[in-house]
Parts: structure tokens; C-alpha cells; sequence
């Protein structure tokens, strides 16, 4: 998707609906422009004053008022889009703002488009791909780890690696080129065996990296849990054993829960999806039968299923057949087998099999809210790991892992031609193409396409 940057855009930047007061942006050309044609006391100013508040009454450009606002200019290129950025901030009525903003389209602008605020921001340096993913990131963020990890990288933490990166590719090309420069005179600048330490060193940084995506994914989206087992395992008590609250229903019914519930649980400043799910067994009626169908659909989506058994009941064998239905590739499975305090001599190795490791079989009583830190510290382990250091470089997009896996693919091409004695005009061929992966993580290499599908994704105003 690609925007004029001749034309004038404007949007209004704050939540939809009515609150104190709201925000209309314009960027471009002609921000300043409709701002002195609805705004007299704007238009008054012999110079724009950048970044300074001005009080005046707004109006359409056929003269009728429409509120009282304070407008504040910022002068391109020291602005968030790089261009010239009008701030109307107005009423926050529904009504106000959106005459406030056809106003604007009516003295010239047009209605943004999701993204382009930040789009032109890119365009215009103000800042690289993976910093305008950060600023998307922050919008959504929902936990103070998903914030902190966002404005890292709103502030370059990426790409102060990228640029790192890049800059020992640029040094380390610069002598293959010039050796293929002076080939005829048989003139070697580059020591092979300094050149492969250095490309070691350089995937070893890169490896670091992707082994940050699945932390880095977890803090950003969140981790989905789902909780399963038979009926009157104590799915329920031991949701809200975790929340602190009561949140689900419990009953000695069984099958009293027959939908999903669905609650956010923050571990360490990360949110786990949790949700509770209807008691797998035959079901009696159509309605538990939709619970059990949604019950399995839940565990297919989930990252993590915490299978939940009464250690009254059920024999290991029945353990083992329904984590034999509920595993699939990739999902992580922790029994828990649930009453303890009424059978304490249950042993994990009854349970353990094909689709359960000893260490995630976990002891405990929900209803006394025994060993529940516990749970809760293991869900931690398994669902994020470590938090990464403050300040520290972590991926969190599939683009990044996609590109920079190509650009480590180019680079042990590098390696085996080093090793090999390959000639240096191949062995930059595979230098340029690391070199041109690096760049699509940051965007100094970038299509069309790929802009559109990253700020599409944004919300109009931003």
C-alpha cells in the first residue's frame, strides 16, 4: 500500500467514544493551512509557533463555530511524522470530534489511512520498520511485560542490533570486494581464518536472537492455557484458585460447566489466557456435547493444556487414554492431579507416560490452594522461561525469525566457502544476500506489500 505524501491527512487519534477531551491530527503540506482557516487565533500567529499551545474557538470553513480548542503545531522534520503536524485537541463528545475532523477534510485533508501517521514516519527516518512495530506493540499492550518490551523496542532495541550486525557484514564484505578488486595481482587483505571466527561469532549473536522469538512472542501475545479433565475434577475450583476470585461456578454437579470461561491470569508481568473448559466424558445431552466438541477445539489452539484430574477417581490408566485424545505436536502438557490432601501418597511415576514427563506432573489441593504458587511458577517456566534483561534485544514478530534465519542460512553458506576456499566473488554473493536480510528486519529493504500489510494492521490516527 503506498500513500501521497503530497496530500494532507487527518484523523482523530484518541479511543473511539465520548470521554474529557479528544484529538484531531493533521500531517502535511497543508496542516498549517487548515489550521489558520478554522482557527483565527491560529491564524494570527506571524510564524508558527512550534510546539507551543494556542486557545481559540474552531470553526468550519463556512464559518460556523463548532467548539473551543487548543491547537499545537509541530514544525516538520521535528515532529512524529516528519512532516508539519497540527493537534486540535477538542471535547471529547462524539459529535464535536467528528465536526471537528470533517472540518478538517472539508478545508482540504483527507481521512488517513490504518497506519499512516506511522507509516510517514518511517518513510520520512523518523524512525525504522522494527520501531514502528514497536509503536503498534505499545497500543496493545495488556501487561507490563508486553509494555516494557514494546518500548524497548520503540526505542531501536532491535535495531541497535541490526545495525551492529550489518555494520561487521559491511567491514567483512569490504575486504572480499577488495581482494576481487586486485585479483589479477594476486593481493590477499582478508585472513580466512579471522573472517570464519568472525561469521561464528556473528550466528552465534543471530542464534541468541531467534532462541528470543518464543519469549519474546509469549510476552507480546500472551499464553494461551487451557484447562481440561473430566467432570468434578476440579477444573473450576482451580481456576479461580489462580485468579484469586471466584470467577467459575462450582458444583458437585457434574458437567456444570458446559461452555468455556475465559479469564486473563498475570504471572511475573506476563498474561496467561486461561480458560476453563466443559468435562470430557460421553455426553448426555446436545448442549454438553457442544461443551466437549469446544473443549477440544480450545486444546487444539492452546500452547499449554494443564489436564486436570481428581487423584480420588480416576486410575492412570483413564489419565494416559484421555492425554492420548487431548496431545498433539508442540503443545505442552501438565497433569495436575487435583484433591491431594485426600490421596497424598499418589505418585507422578502412576501417570507418567508417552505424553507426560515426571517433572510436569504436579501435586495439589485448589480448594486449600496448596501448592498453587507452585503451578503457577512451573506455567511461568514453560510458557515464557526467563525475562529477558532490561534494555535487551528480543524478537517478537515471525517476520524478524523469517528474515534473520536467511540471513544466518547466507552466512554458514559464507562459512563452508571459507572453509572450502572458495572464491571471493561467490563468497560475496552470499554476504550481499545476509546483508539484504538484515535490512528487510529493519526496513532498508522493503516492498509495497510488506509495508501494507504491517501498518494496515495499525488503527486509524496512528
Amino acid at each position: 500500500m503506498s500513500y501521497d505524501q503530497r496530500q494532507t491527512i487527518a484523523a482523530i487519534s484518541t479511543a473511539p467514544g465520548a470521554g474529557g477531551i479528544a484529538v484531531v491530527r493533521i500531517s502535511g503540506p497543508q496542516a498549517f493551512a487548515i489550521g489558520k482557516t478554522c482557527c483565527s487565533a491560529f491564524a494570527k500567529t506571524n510564524s508558527v509557533p512550534s510546539r507551543k499551545a494556542i486557545f481559540g474557538a474552531w470553526n468550519h470553513p463556512n464559518g460556523e463555530q463548532l467548539d473551543e480548542v487548543v491547537v499545537t503545531a509541530f514544525v516538520g522534520p521535528n515532529s512524529y511524522t516528519g512532516e508539519d503536524v497540527l493537534e486540535i485537541s477538542c471535547h471529547g463528545s462524539v459529535y464535536v470530534q467528528g465536526a471537528v475532523l470533517e472540518s478538517c477534510i472539508a478545508a482540504g485533508a483527507r481521512l488517513a489511512n490504518p497506519g499512516e501517521y506511522t507509516q510517514r514516519a518511517f518513510l520520512n527516518g523518523r524512525m525504522d520498520l522494527t520501531q514502528a512495530e514497536g509503536v503498534a506493540d505499545l497500543i496493545a499492550s495488556e501487561s507490563e511485560a508486553s509494555h516494557r518490551l514494546a518500548l524497548n523496542q520503540m526505542k531501536g532495541g532491535i535495531s541497535k542490533a541490526m545495525a551492529s550486525f550489518r555494520q561487521n557484514l559491511i567491514d567483512f564484505a569490504a575486504l572480499i570486494e577488495l581482494e576481487n578488486d586486485f585479483g589479477e595481482e594476486d593481493v590477499t587483505f582478508a585472513d580466512r581464518s579471522a573472517l570464519q571466527n568472525q561469521v561464528a561469532d556473528l550466528r552465534t549473536e543471530i542464534a541468541r536472537l531467534l532462541a528470543s522469538f518464543k519469549t519474546g512472542q509469549a510476552i507480546r501475545d500472551g499464553v494461551a492455557v487451557v484447562l481440561a479433565g473430566r467432570p468434578n475434577a476440579g477444573k473450576s475450583t482451580l481456576l479461580n484458585a489462580l485468579l484469586e476470585e471466584d470467577r467459575a461456578i462450582v458444583s458437585d454437579i457434574a458437567g456444570t460447566t458446559r461452555d468455556t470461561i475465559n479469564a486473563d491470569l498475570f504471572i511475573q508481568g506476563v498474561k496467561f489466557r486461561v480458560t476453563d473448559t466443559a468435562g470430557i466424558r460421553e455426553a448426555s445431552d446436545e448442549i454438553e456435547a457442544l461443551g466437549v466438541e469446544r473443549t477440544f477445539a480450545e486444546v487444539a489452539r492452546a500452547s499449554i493444556l494443564m489436564y486436570v484430574f481428581d487423584v480420588v477417581g480416576p486410575q492412570p490408566d483413564d489419565v494416559k487414554a484421555d492425554l492420548e485424545k487431548l496431545a498433539r505436536p508442540g503443545l505442552e502438557i501438565i497433569a495436575i492431579g487435583n484433591k491431594m490432601d485426600l490421596n497424598p501418597y499418589t505418585k507422578a511415576k502412576f501417570f507418567t507416560g508417552a505424553h507426560l514427563a515426571e517433572d510436569r506432573f504436579i501435586p495439589l489441593s485448589a480448594l486449600n490452594q496448596m501448592n498453587v504458587e507452585h503451578l503457577k511458577n512451573r506455567l511461568f517456566e514453560i510458557g515464557v522461561g526467563e525475562l529477558p534483561p532490561q534494555g535487551s534485544a528480543v524478537l517478537t514478530q515471525a517476520r524478524h525469525t523469517a528474515a534473520l534465519s536467511q540471513a544466518d542460512d547466507a552466512l554458514e553458506r559464507v562459512h563452508v566457502g571459507l572453509s572450502s576456499g572458495l572464491s571471493g566473488d561467490l563468497i560475496a554473493l552470499d554476504l550481499r544476500q545476509a546483508l539484504h536480510y538484515i535490512g528487510e528486519v529493519t526496513g532498508e529493504i522493503s516492498t509495497d506489500d510488506l509495508l501494507g500489510a504491517i501498518f494496515s494492521g495499525f488503527c486509524i490516527g496512528k
